[in-house]
């Protein structure tokens, strides 16, 4: 199962209260994938699927669809703010190894 640092939890609730959202959860999804393995989304959701997972921190509930949900096993999500670039990343996990001739590994 994925985790969810303070940080990224006490953010997330920050952006959905702002959205008039306060209540409503984030949704981690997988968005294809490629040589590399897939690449992962979040969005805003009202409540979790009848095939979710959800993951709660401080308040914050995560929705992640049972398939996705054993992808993201050891995965974090947290939130960088460096300046200059801010956003919500998800770390750690293994890395699927490329193919040769993958264009988006060489």
């Amino acid at each position: 199962m994925i985790t969810i640092t303070d940080t990224a939890a006490e953010k997330a609730k920050e952006i959905l209260a702002t959205e008039g959202k306060a209540g409503w959860g984030l949704r981690v999804y997988a968005a294809g994938g490629g040589c590399c393995g897939p690449s992962y989304g979040m969005d805003i959701d009202e409540k979790p699927g009848d095939n979710d997972d959800i993951v709660e921190k401080n308040g914050l509930k995560v929705f992640v669809d049972k398939d996705t949900s054993k992808k993201l096993e050891g995965m974090n999500i947290d939130f960088m703010d460096d300046g200059e670039r801010q956003g919500f990343v998800i770390t750690g996990g293994s890395a699927p190894s490329c193919s040769s001739g993958c264009s988006s590994c060489e």
